[in-house]
């Protein structure tokens, strides 16, 4: 693929201001196609209301917590604190993105829409791990307090390239950390909840590529710059949370999140879509980037490969030990 789009102007001229001018019309043309495809719904009709009932302090018949009162398995709790708390940054989410973006024209209404959408997610995942009793509320309030109280500050604040194209896959690793949490949280409403928000992320993910297609037409060297910047120095957006390691930990072992899942499932497509690994016509510096992105991604797959013995060895212990009892 020869990219066959002129510059306007010379490289080094490209402003975040020239380009998000630059992208407006496109902007505009995805949002149009979003607002047909998406499918708006009722967070209160995924939530198990009938399940719910009084904890205590200001209730006399209130029930205090315990594990054993939810069918939600513990790698699935796991995921679904880490996902939730994650979605609770939303009002940073949208600082940031405000600020870089604009509240105006396409973009601004772009910016508006998406936060509406993302709300959603928080409102029924907490409504749900509440009526269910999935997961202790009180220390979920307190997390919920720690990490808001942090705020969120993004790596990719210093540019709107690196920013599109932090969305782009971070969209699809939350749409793919969510669907995988369903599967393995053992509850078929917490799996029909999660899906729903997960065609959410997968559209949102549609929207922000197609966003890096486009830059990749206008500007291939500083786009490729960007995708190789923000590939290989990728951090999920609730890398803030408290005990992140180790949530993140048990999600890669319970196969919600790991090393094998980001290259295969999160990276590669994004990659293959725009076809970064074979698009010519690049400067020096944007075929650099791109020779960079390539070791990067051959690096990466022979982590996923370690990685993928580890687990395979642990499963094999774990069933010799359960067949041995």
């Amino acid at each position: 693929m020869t990219i066959t789009s002129p510059h306007l102007g010379s490289p080094s001229a490209w402003t975040d201001a020239r380009l998000l001018y630059a992208l407006e019309e496109v902007v505009e043309g995805e949002l149009n196609r979003h607002l047909k495809v998406a499918k708006d719904w009722m967070p209160h009709q995924y939530v198990p209301w009938s399940d719910g009932r009084n904890f205590p302090a200001l209730f006399e018949d209130g029930e205090a917590w315990a594990k054993d009162q939810s069918k939600v398995t513990e790698i699935g709790r796991t995921a679904l604190v880490v996902n939730l708390l994650t979605e609770d940054n939303l009002p940073s989410y949208h600082h940031e993105i405000a600020s870089l973006f604009g509240r105006d024209g396409a973009w601004g209404t772009w910016v508006h829409r998406w936060t509406a959408e993302e709300g959603r997610h928080g409102i029924v995942m907490r409504d749900y791990l509440l009526a269910s009793r999935a997961v202790d509320p009180d220390k979920l309030e307190q997390f919920r307090m720690a990490h808001m109280s942090e705020g969120f500050e993004s790596d990719n604040r210093h540019s709107m390239l690196h920013s599109v194209a932090y969305v782009a896959f971070q969209e699809l690793a939350t749409r793919v950390s969510h669907r995988n949490a369903g599967h393995q949280s053992g509850d078929p409403v917490c799996d029909r909840m999660l899906a729903r928000i997960a065609t959410d992320e997968n559209l949102h993910m549609v929207f922000y590529r197609n966003l890096l297609k486009a830059a990749f037409e206008l500007a291939p060297d500083l786009t490729m710059q960007a995708v190789r910047d923000v590939v290989v120095g990728f951090r999920m957006p609730g890398h803030g949370i408290p005990g992140f390691e180790r949530a993140a930990a048990q999600m890669a072992i319970g196969e919600v999140y790991n090393l094998r899942i980001h290259h295969d499932d999160v990276l590669q497509p994004v990659l293959r879509f725009l076809k970064v690994m074979e698009l010519d016509g690049l400067g020096p510096e944007g075929r650099q980037a791109q020779e960079e992105l390539g070791l990067f991604m051959g690096g990466l797959d022979m982590e996923a490969g370690r990685f993928d013995e580890k687990l395979a060895a642990r499963k094999a212990r774990m069933a010799a030990r359960a067949a041995g009892h």
